[in-house]
């Protein structure tokens, strides 16, 4: 199990470590930056497409290119609970409670991710969702702990099931060596909030370049009216329902 100030380091390393200077420059974007929630609202998906831009400075024996996608919906704090059966009855026997993670995650990819870059990459970028940090509290420390953690596979597991976490390599589309697309899918139980999207470029294994974009979900109409009244007028809202 990792300390605290293990992931801090870690998280500083990630945010200070500088990438090679690159020759490619990424422009992206999202079909739409603002999707909004209705009564009739069953789901959505937007597209983020964009392009490769390479200029004197690439490199003429540059290798074909990898891209993977995260898209982070806005961060919570969520407990996850173990139950075992005693005396004929489930019970809750242990929990864990998972800080600050994202409500939405997706990882998208143009080809599974082991093949795109080594372990320590994947692990350095937080490649997947094995490998992006998910801070627990535990025993009144906070840590990340190992992939086969049971609560963190219990964690990932429930959230996939509701369509809220997933990966999936072959996602990403080249329509031309630097021209790409990928489909993010929004499923009917999407939290409202800003989703940050990030973009990394890789070749041969390495990072050469990364950008960012964002969209926003927001709820408008009757379905705006019955948040608003269940943040300001708990009670009362309570008791309607």
């Amino acid at each position: 199990m990792k300390a605290l100030t293990a992931i801090a380091f870690a998280a500083l390393t990630l945010a200070a470590a500088p990438t090679a200077a690159s020759a490619e420059r990424l422009i992206a974007s999202v079909s739409n930056h603002r999707v909004t929630i209705t009564p009739e609202y069953s789901g959505d998906e937007l597209v983020l497409f964009g392009s490769i831009e390479r200029d004197a400075d690439t490199p003429a024996n540059r290798g074909s290119y990898d891209l993977v996608v995260t898209v982070a919906g806005p961060r919570m704090t969520m407990l996850t609970r173990r139950k075992e059966k005693r005396l004929g009855i489930w019970i809750n026997t242990d929990s864990r409670e998972f800080i600050n993670v994202p409500s939405y995650l997706a990882v998208f990819a143009n080809r599974p991710i082991n093949s795109i870059a080594s372990a320590e990459v994947q692990r350095r970028q937080q490649l997947g969702l094995n490998n992006i940090i998910l801070t627990q509290r535990v025993a009144g420390d906070f840590a990340d702990v190992v992939p086969n953690d049971p609560f963190r596979v219990a964690f990932l597991r429930l959230r996939t099931k509701k369509h809220l976490y997933r990966e999936q390599s072959n996602a990403i589309t080249f329509l031309t060596p630097t021209l790409f697309r990928v489909g993010i899918p929004l499923p009917p139980e999407v939290p409202i909030g800003t989703y940050d999207v990030d973009i990394k470029l890789f070749s041969d294994g390495a990072l050469v370049e990364r950008t960012e974009t964002a969209f926003e979900i927001v709820k408008v109409g009757f379905e705006q009216f019955v948040a608003d009244a269940a943040k300001r007028n708990g009670l009362l809202y309570g008791l309607m329902t």
